[in-house]
């Protein structure tokens, strides 16, 4: 693993966005707030709840939560990752904020929680890093109350714009090749970040007992003109710790000369060009 992704806290920080220019940066930044609200409102917060954050990352939820309600909700920052609670440990005590918080590391397929406890369950892209997406869900609904509700946001990420659809075959040597390889690896089994769509999703939900379940299917635009440099990221920025770039999944099906030829040819082709990437993304409402 790269130096720059270490842990969650380093890539949260430091290598999440590296690909952005600033006009990205500046987009994506207003919307992580637009989803942190929407997934707080979602879930129809009251005081003297009993609130978690699971992977809880830099706690962009949690804070929310703390921004609304401070000490009169019971609020859990959770995540698998030590060094992401140390780091919002670290935020919250130097924040002044009163609060009723506490922090638990745990893993969101074994939540150390007892059965029935919470009243509020919420996530932000954290079952597009679980390989076991149907076992989260159940831990999911174990630890809620009756009349509980899980709220949460997640990228699918198999149904994102991929590269050969920005480009066209007089532009990329080869091109049908690397479209198969691309759309295979986009829909691996095996992969947590691509083996899911909305309909499995759903399905999850519904075999770990959730009713009312509100599964609400967005497309997220964005449009702006990448330089060379920038898409040369694209493809050696790892999605996650410990996952691996696009040039490595590349290279499952190419020699490097031919991957870093066809590196180039979508830095050419993409280079200085008005280009639109549509993310579809589940917004998620679900009741115990």
């Amino acid at each position: 693993m790269s130096e720059i992704c270490k842990n969650w806290t380093s890539w949260l920080k430091s290598t999440r966005f590296a690909y952005m220019d600033e006009e990205q940066l500046k987009q994506t930044m207003a919307w992580l707030i637009s989803v942190r609200d929407e997934i707080l409102n979602l879930a129809d917060l009251k005081e003297n709840q009993k609130i978690a954050d699971f992977g809880c990352g830099s706690g962009l939820l949690a804070f929310g939560v703390l921004e609304r309600f401070q000490n009169r909700v019971e609020l859990i920052f959770s995540d698998k990752f030590k060094d992401c609670l140390d780091e919002c440990k670290k935020i919250l005590n130097s924040s002044n904020t009163l609060n009723n918080a506490y922090f638990l590391q745990s893993d969101i397929t074994d939540i150390k929680l007892k059965d029935n406890y919470l009243d509020r369950a919420l996530t932000r892209s954290v079952l597009v890093h679980v390989l076991d997406k149907q076992k989260a869900f159940c831990e999911l609904y174990r630890v809620l109350k009756k009349g509980g509700y899980y709220c949460a946001f997640e990228p699918i990420i198999s149904q994102n714009t991929r590269y050969s659809e920005l480009t066209n075959q007089d532009e990329i040597s080869d091109y049908n090749d690397f479209k198969k390889a691309e759309d295979e690896f986009m829909e691996a089994k095996d992969d947590p970040l691509v083996n899911f769509n909305s309909d499995s999703l759903k399905e999850n939900m519904e075999n770990a007992g959730f009713s009312e379940i509100n599964l609400d299917i967005k497309i997220v635009s964005s449009t702006y003109t990448p330089q060379k440099e920038a898409v040369k990221t694209w493809f050696n920025i790892p999605p996650a710790p410990g996952q691996r770039t696009m040039k490595d999944r590349f290279l499952d099906y190419f020699d490097e000369k031919k991957v870093d030829n066809y590196i180039l040819e979508v830095q050419e082709a993409l280079s200085g060009k008005e280009i639109n990437i549509n993310s579809k993304t589940a917004h998620i409402k679900a009741g115990k």
